[in-house]
């Protein structure tokens, strides 16, 4: 399974390149910042022709809805976003990634996300730690709040629906510094890689941390919800990736005691 999408995702990474010098096709879902393109639809079809043709009892469980309806994750189920980050996609052409991961009945078994414009793909096999393109990638190390890079979206430092925006606040005020880049899947294998620090958001769906978290636990990291709890792999939610150690201390000095 791991040969073969490594395989699939090359082959639909260097489709998306090609389209950059064509006109997208580009709608509207849920409201105006909510957008998916022919491409997303390409993609995601591409993914589960081959995937049903190669492994006809496995299942699908796909952003676009190609797949399968998916309750649960019991025998082996594909989790992809064909590209986290469409909206970067459509006005950058960069700062995207097909994320693709394996679960067998709820535990990941293979993840990868697949920086398309930089070629660079991480991957990990359950146990077998995490790489970037050929190259392991290091366990994480400690790292302190105050030097840490928080990568997080300014929706949830200003009034929102969600959480009280003081909280993330004061947890922005106290790190080294912020970023944001507008694909979850590439913020988690950022942390992977020890790009940065921590990611947090307060809204995901499934396929937007299926893969990734893989890579973030390969190396030591820690991944749950905003709350500490497991993830919701059906529904999604809110998401905290951290290094060890700075993940459980914002958890108790800034989320929990809150």
């Amino acid at each position: 399974m791991d040969q073969y999408a490594k395989k699939w995702i090359k082959e639909a990474g260097a489709k998306l390149r090609e389209s950059f010098a064509t006109e997208l096709n580009i709608e509207t879902k849920t409201n105006p910042n909510d957008l998916v393109t022919n491409m997303d639809k390409e993609t995601e079809r591409f993914f589960v022709s081959k995937i049903k043709e190669t492994f006809p009892g496995h299942r699908i469980f796909g952003e676009e809805g190609m797949g399968h309806d998916i309750n649960d994750l019991k025998g082996t189920v594909w989790i992809i976003d064909p590209i986290d980050g469409t909206l970067n996609f459509i006005h950058q052409q960069r700062n995207f990634a097909i994320s693709l991961a394996i679960y067998e009945d709820g535990v990941g078994k293979v993840g990868m996300v697949y920086d398309v414009v930089h070629d660079e793909l991480y991957h990990a096999i359950k146990g077998e730690g995490a790489y970037l393109n050929h190259y392991p990638l290091s366990p994480l190390s400690k790292v302190g709040v105050e030097e840490a890079i928080l990568s997080i979206n300014a929706s949830w430092i200003v009034t929102n629906k969600r959480i009280n925006p003081a909280i993330l606040a004061a947890l922005v005020n106290d790190v080294r510094g912020t970023r944001s880049y507008g694909s979850a899947a590439l913020e988690l294998a950022f942390v992977a890689a020890g790009r940065i620090d921590g990611y947090i958001t307060m809204r995901l769906s499934p396929w937007d941390f299926a893969a990734g978290s893989i890579l973030v636990e390969e190396v030591g990291g820690k991944v749950s919800d905003l709350f500490g709890e497991n993830l919701d792999y059906i529904k999604g939610g809110s998401l905290f990736a951290a290094k060890p150690g700075f993940h459980e201390f914002v958890l108790e000095e800034y989320i929990l005691k809150r």
